[in-house]
């Protein structure tokens, strides 16, 4: 019985069946998978197999400092993103790459040979304006099967592709960030999908610009190339390691927006790394259904880069975790069985009460799902909890619930949590190729970034690059970390917050915002949508809340679902399940660890003060210093201020 290949896990009870059911490509597969090797049927969905061991080395200096680095080395890893196109656009030509939803509802996209014929004519387009590696091309829109294009024909010919958020042409009201990236940039090219929706900031940056705008994808789709491919398969060949492939401007969550340099040495790193930490990708090509903005590194380096360069199909999900617009995600999960699913713990909140709810959706979401990946912030341990039940309950076991921690600077994988931890929080071990360094300051150990995943610095700023960077070549990203377990480092890292968000009270005591929060936002679920913690030189932490207003309709069903959120949010229903929460958290600790008040904040976080980005990422200090009066009120006795 020497037969090989994939097979659908529902038809598989002996090797018989497998040989009746037949090979199928696993990407078309929604049953789940085993591999058949030589008559033996192997289970591809267990931990053993996902996963490589997690095992680093650790090394110690008299100053306290501890170096972390995977027992693996890193493995050899193409020149530039470029490669993998033309691989699968070679190995797999009709295999389904991007897609996304037509007008008539159908999934439209193409495939990884279709993708290489376009990327190759939009290049050669771009070829014939001279485009120069020092002008980036500008993408305004969304995630798109044309943004797509558009930034791998870029990436194709070393012309850096610069993805700017969306949020900064449609949701803000002055331009000024999208002014300032544009002045600081000089892009040479700017696209637009949908021309009415960006006119009115096209419109207000015209001024600070000189470059060709491409407003439509009927526009892109209509562009000549002439008799350019000889000229960019020149190009493409001229693509080296040290190549810029992306500007990705942080999202301000600590600072002002800085241009990150993004080479291919980065991209192309990074994904190798996931590839060993996370073998099954290489045997199984993923099937995402997917929301992340491709201008965060999230959604457009750790996802879309992790579908090309394992020949997956990535199927573009318009949805958001917002109220208004969730169901769109729904609707996509209800027809695409995801084999990874990919969110942020907002995400999240939505999708356990929707999979509560419908167990037609419940089945289809877990039926070949391998991994439940969460990142951008901790997940509360509540729905960590609820995602486990649910997956037990639907499939009969656990499917992975990993994360993974890193940044804009890191592209973006630094640590990788490539084992199941016991509990919310663990961002896992150094992949390999990255190193590590855990410096103490104060009571905390401060997360230092050095590896070929690592950024040379931020765009035309060396001033700003010099700071970022330690006298060893180490990145300081502003994170802390602690182990998961002191005696035992291959059990993991877990995150302890932004050290420039951590505050004394006056008592003397710290204050840990970053697990405060989890640990608030799981009390207050469905209360609260975010949190902000208040408590600098003061003796109390308190809580400003941003509502969820819809949460609190779900929560108690005989309010008038037609009140004003004000009136909602007033009701001593309400308000009471607000100060059991914090009675809770009383109970349960010290006075670092609980608030003793709290007070709903009407207004949402505005994008253009910087206080959110489009991630639902939300700049504590920002807020605060923005919110002062609010804050003020809060240790006031005015008649808002709900107290524990």
């Amino acid at each position: 019985m020497g037969h090989e290949g994939w097979f659908c896990v529902s038809h598989v009870r002996t090797v018989v069946d497998c040989l009746i059911c037949g090979p199928v490509d696993p990407v078309n597969c929604d049953k789940g998978l085993v591999q058949l090797n030589g008559g033996r049927v192997t289970d591809l969905t267990t931990d053993e197999s996902l996963f490589a061991p997690a095992r680093i080395r650790t090394t110690r200096r008299e100053d306290g400092t501890i170096l972390l680095r995977s027992e693996q080395e890193l493995g050899s890893y193409p020149r530039c993103v470029g490669v993998h196109l033309e691989h699968w656009a070679s190995a797999a030509p009709d295999r389904p790459f991007v897609l996304e939803r037509s007008p008539d509802g159908t999934w439209v996209g193409h495939t990884y040979g279709e993708m290489l014929v376009q990327v190759q004519r939009v290049a050669a387009w771009l070829l014939s304006l001279d485009v120069a590696r020092e002008r980036p091309i500008a993408v305004l829109s969304d995630n798109s099967v044309s943004h797509a294009v558009v930034s791998l024909a870029a990436m194709h010919i070393g012309a850096p592709v610069m993805p700017i958020s969306p949020a900064y042409s449609l949701m803000s009201r002055d331009f000024a960030k999208l002014k300032m990236i544009l002045e600081a940039t000089r892009p040479s090219v700017i696209y637009v999908e949908n021309p009415e929706r960006f006119e009115a900031a096209l419109a207000a940056v015209a001024s600070v610009h000189d470059a060709t705008v491409i407003a439509g994808a009927e526009k892109l789709a209509a562009l000549s190339a002439g008799d350019g491919q000889a000229a960019v398969q020149a190009a493409f060949e001229r693509v080296a390691s040290d190549t810029v492939a992306k500007l990705l401007f942080t999202s301000g969550s600590t600072d002002t927006p800085k241009g990150v340099i993004n080479t291919q040495r980065m991209l192309c790193a990074s994904q190798q790394a996931k590839a060993q930490v996370w073998p099954f990708l290489v045997r199984t090509p993923p099937v995402v259904v997917d929301w992340l903005p491709w201008n965060h590194t999230f959604g457009g380096n750790h996802n879309f880069n992790l579908i090309l360069r394992n020949g997956g199909t990535l199927y573009v999900d318009r949805g958001r975790p917002a109220p208004a617009l969730f169901g769109e995600t729904l609707r996509n999960l209800h027809e695409i069985s995801p084999t990874i699913y990919f969110n942020v713990p907002a995400g999240f909140d939505a999708l356990v009460t929707a999979l509560r709810a419908d167990e037609v959706l419940r089945r289809k979401f877990f039926s070949r799902l391998q991994v439940i990946f969460y990142a951008a912030a901790a997940l509360p341990q509540n729905l960590w909890n609820a995602l486990n039940e649910l997956s037990v309950e639907t499939v009969g076991k656990q499917v992975p619930l990993v994360s993974a921690w890193g940044s804009t600077e890191t592209s973006p994988l630094a640590t990788d949590c490539h084992f199941q931890a016991k509990r919310s929080g663990v961002i896992g071990v150094p992949v390999p190729g990255c190193e590590i360094k855990l410096v103490p300051v104060g009571e905390k150990l401060e997360a230092r970034v050095r590896g070929a995943n690592v950024t040379p610095g931020y765009w035309q700023r060396p001033d700003i690059t010099k700071r970022f960077f330690d006298d060893e070549g180490f990145y300081c990203i502003g994170d802390a970390m602690r182990f998961a377990d002191a005696s035992d480092p291959n059990q993991g890292l877990v995150f302890d917050g932004r050290l420039t968000e951590d505050f004394k009270l006056t008592t003397g005591t710290w204050v840990n915002v970053g697990m405060l929060r989890v640990r608030a936002l799981a009390a207050l679920t469905p209360v609260a949508q975010d949190i902000v913690i208040t408590g600098h030189d003061r003796r109390e932490i308190g809580f400003l809340i941003f509502p969820n207003v819809a949460g609190c309709l779900r929560l108690f069903p005989e309010l008038d679902a037609s009140a004003a959120p004000e009136q909602v949010l007033a009701l001593p229903s309400v308000r009471a399940f607000v100060a059991k929460a914090l009675a809770a958290l009383r109970q349960d600790g010290s006075s670092s660890t609980c608030a003793s008040r709290a007070m709903f904040l009407m207004e949402p976080p505005s994008i253009d003060a910087g206080e959110i980005t489009d991630k639902a990422y939300l700049n504590q200090q920002l807020v605060l210093k923005r919110r002062a009066q609010y804050v003020a009120e809060l240790y006031s006795d005015a008649a808002s201020v709900i107290l524990a």
